[in-house]
């Protein structure tokens, strides 16, 4: 389900399925997008922090059009305690791997992957990037 911001309508809550994973998308290229983000950021619950957030920044192929500084970004999954993952869009492998990345991360963060939760993979994904 996608959504183009934050708080969801309230008056199809009873239809809503649960939610196993919060991927914000920021187009690197649009000042507006992280302001968006950063704005509905305020209507997640707390617990989803713990493993159920994502940052997914698109545009990164055009370094030259950015119109976001790669720190506010990075602080962003700093102050989150949230993964960032960088994506080209335009181009198919990485759209793909990209893809294929969030499926997996949905599902350890619904729990289909038996001995891996949400809060261990984030913690394991932090590890690896201090290395």
């Amino acid at each position: 389900h996608l959504a183009t911001s934050l708080p969801l309508p309230s008056e199809r809550d009873h239809l809503r399925p649960r939610i196993d994973l919060v991927v914000f998308m920021i187009d690197i290229k649009s000042k507006y997008s992280l302001k968006n983000v950063e704005t509905s950021l305020a209507y997640v619950d707390a617990s989803f922090f713990l493993g159920k957030v994502c940052f997914l920044v698109t545009g990164v192929g055009r370094v030259n059009a950015c119109s976001i500084e790669m720190n506010a970004i990075c602080k962003l999954g700093e102050t989150y305690c949230s993964p960032v993952l960088f994506c080209e869009l335009e181009l198919e492998g990485i759209r793909v791997a990209t893809a294929q990345r969030l499926v997996r991360m949905l599902g350890i963060c619904a729990g289909h992957i038996p001995g891996v939760s949400a809060l261990s993979f984030v913690s394991l994904m932090r590890m690896s990037d201090d290395d």
